[in-house]
């Protein structure tokens, strides 16, 4: 399987940025590399979470530490800190410009009048 492979200078930069360190509160992430890694080969993929590679991982846990990052703000300081990368500058997006796949939006509901409701009410 071919993995987006952050190099050894580019994982040094951001390394201190990401939650799990030894010097934090909590658990340990023993694998946050690996979890860097299979973020990145989404982005470049453009795959469904659901299609991740099992070698990352279930993508359902990927996914929500993704997501528990997004909202801790990990995302951005690490997009800071790479932004004058030149191998890199083109990972950055977000939510804003990329579409859901078909299976992944959530279902419409049309709200309608129910023509009974009208003749109980009659």
């Amino acid at each position: 399987m071919s993995r987006l492979k952050l190099r050894d200078d580019q994982w040094e930069r951001i390394e201190h940025l990401l939650p799990g360190k030894a010097s934090d509160c909590g658990v340990t992430a023993k694998d946050n590399r690996l979890f860097v890694e299979a973020v990145l080969w989404i982005a470049r993929t453009g795959a469904p979470w659901r299609d991740l590679p099992e070698s990352f991982g279930r993508w359902h846990t990927v996914y929500m530490r993704y997501n528990r990052w997004s909202r801790k703000g990990v995302w951005q300081r690490i997009f800071d800190t790479v932004a004058d990368d030149p191998d890199l500058e083109q990972l950055m997006i977000d939510g804003s410009i990329v579409r859901v796949h078909q299976h992944g939006a959530s279902k419409k509901t049309r709200k309608t009048s129910k023509p009974w409701a009208n003749l109980e009410a009659d």
